[in-house]
């Protein structure tokens, strides 16, 4: 495909600005329909983009011929539909993490892509931020054995609001959304499979019907191990860190920043053409279809993750 790919972007939210502001740097591609939940806001997001198409109704984009791609930026409880929805519609599609909230919800998406011979990726961005990337490359490269992981996933939003302070109409999840980033990343960067999973959730909130504490332990086939703490309720530093114990080094890896375990900062603003893991993710969606190929964090590459969350909710309940 040497045409411009005109993308229809689905979730005018917090991260569906992400994914704008990451395509803004992607020659080739355009937006040309925004979908949101409320049609005012979504209009002023289109006009500050220069998108022409504005529209509350996900089916509308879906249906306009010039549409060759659609991301999904939308509440987790729609995204196995949606993705199915446009792969239907001959739509190649990326679906924010989660791929869905169910093993079931996961399977039938997985299916529905391999019968499409389309584009079909999911955003688990671990396997594209740069400092993630250069722990890859010497685990491939053989420099560097991976022993452990520990990581550690921190928020706080004891009330249901997302990154933008805006009060949220779904509810997030720790081990559907949050814990899928790291037992996908943990599979990927040791190349083995989870053969052993445990998990452990602290109380359900009154309002939200959700843990807002979990711990979950995994063991990979090639002998390393992982430990994942994650909260809603910590009132401290947020985000995701994680620390990579290995026989030769140890890394600590904070979204695009990678220092060693003395904590000198690591310079990987070279490993790729940027230093922004949605935009580099979207570069490999964008890629795939261009090449005809199977991207990275593709609905069947992240598949054997959702069964290990499936087998997770299983213990918990």
């Amino acid at each position: 495909m040497s045409k411009t790919i005109k993308v229809a972007l689905a979730g005018a939210g917090a991260f569906g600005i992400k994914h704008l502001d990451g395509i803004k740097n992607i020659h080739g591609v355009e937006v040309v329909s925004l979908i949101g939940r409320e049609l005012e806001k979504t209009r002023e997001i289109a006009q500050r983009y220069g998108i022409a198409h504005v529209t509350t109704d996900l089916a509308e984009s879906l249906a306009l011929t010039e549409v060759d791609a659609v991301i999904l930026c939308t509440p987790t409880q729609m995204h196995a539909a949606q993705s199915i929805a446009c792969l239907k519609a001959g739509k190649h599609v990326q679906v924010e993490i989660p791929l869905a909230d169910t093993l079931e919800g996961t399977e039938q998406v997985a299916a529905i892509a391999k019968q499409s011979g389309l584009v079909a990726m999911c955003g688990h961005t671990r396997r594209f931020n740069p400092s993630h990337q250069y722990v890859h490359n010497k685990i491939s490269s053989g420099a560097f054995n991976l022993q452990q992981m520990d990581v550690q996933t921190y928020f706080f939003r004891r009330s249901n609001m997302n990154a933008l302070g805006e009060a949220r109409s779904w509810t997030d999840h720790l081990l559907w959304h949050h814990a899928a980033h790291t037992v996908d990343l943990f599979a990927y960067q040791t190349g083995g499979e989870i053969i052993q999973a445990n998990a452990l959730q602290g109380p359900i909130h009154p309002i939200l019907g959700i843990a807002m504490d979990m711990s979950i332990q995994l063991k990979s086939s090639t002998g390393a191990i992982c430990t994942l703490s994650l909260s809603f309720n910590n009132d401290g530093p947020l985000g995701t860190f994680f620390r990579y114990i290995g026989d030769s080094a140890t890394y600590l890896a904070r979204y695009d920043d990678l220092y060693n375990g003395k904590e000198e900062k690591i310079d990987v603003s070279k490993l790729d053409v940027s230093m922004n893991g949605i935009e580099l993710q979207d570069r490999e969606f964008f890629a795939a279809i261009r090449e005809g190929r199977e991207p990275n964090s593709s609905v069947a590459k992240v598949l054997p993750c959702y069964r290990v969350l499936h087998q997770l909710e299983q213990q918990l309940k």
